[in-house]
């Protein structure tokens, strides 16, 4: 535990250390982690926002190029939307029923999200956890033309990426960044938090009232 803890507090040294070791092994890992986070609609609690901020850190601290990064990222984004799409789309309904892995009231937050913000919502969602994950398969449920889908799927994916790795890559030479790198960490994840909270503690305000 103590070892884990040293490495989270030292990120801005032991992420350029790990690419240096094993090189486009960690940008598979990074692909994986989005493509999982967007596509698996039971694996809503990765952590996007700030391992794509880190990753920009990491390509400023490496060789690595961070629009080829960006590139292979948004990949992984768009893909992993359209299997979320294609899951919501044909199988749904019988994953609602058979799993217990996919709380129904997440979902159906999602599916009011969906529903008031329309098409936006496939971008919209892209910045809110767990709504990114849920938003993508509730458009499938919803049979959500595939062509329209696609295109804010794609606008949604490229600019998200684009967002918090170019953020990570600029700010990496900001004296304060390199000095407090796990607090920014933990500043993006405590901020990416807040949407969700904020309906959480709506919810629990209306049915005390209720």
């Amino acid at each position: 535990m103590n070892l884990i803890s040293q490495l989270f507090l030292h990120l801005d040294h032991t992420l350029p250390l790990v690419f240096s070791l094993y090189g486009n092994g960690v940008v598979a890992f990074l692909f994986v982690i989005i493509f999982c986070e967007t596509g698996l609609v039971f694996l809503p609690f990765l952590p996007g926002d700030s391992l794509l901020f880190a990753s920009g850190v990491l390509a400023a601290g490496s060789s690595l190029s961070v629009w080829v990064l960006w590139g292979v990222l948004a990949v992984a984004a768009l893909l992993g939307d359209s299997l979320n799409y294609t899951l919501g789309r044909f199988f749904g309904l019988k994953l609602l029923t058979h799993t217990k892995w996919v709380k129904k009231s997440s979902l159906e937050k999602a599916k009011q999200y969906f529903d008031t913000k329309g098409k936006k919502a496939i971008i919209l969602a892209r910045f809110i956890p767990l709504f990114r994950t849920f938003v993508p398969f509730i458009a499938g449920i919803s049979h959500m033309s595939y062509r329209r889908f696609s295109f804010y799927n794609m606008a949604g994916g490229i600019i998200w990426t684009g967002i918090f790795l170019l953020s990570g890559y600029f700010f990496a030479d900001i004296p304060f960044v390199k000095a407090h790198f796990p607090i920014v960490i933990l500043v993006i994840m405590g901020i990416s938090m807040v949407p969700p909270a904020l309906d959480f503690i709506k919810a629990w305000a209306q049915r005390k009232k209720s």
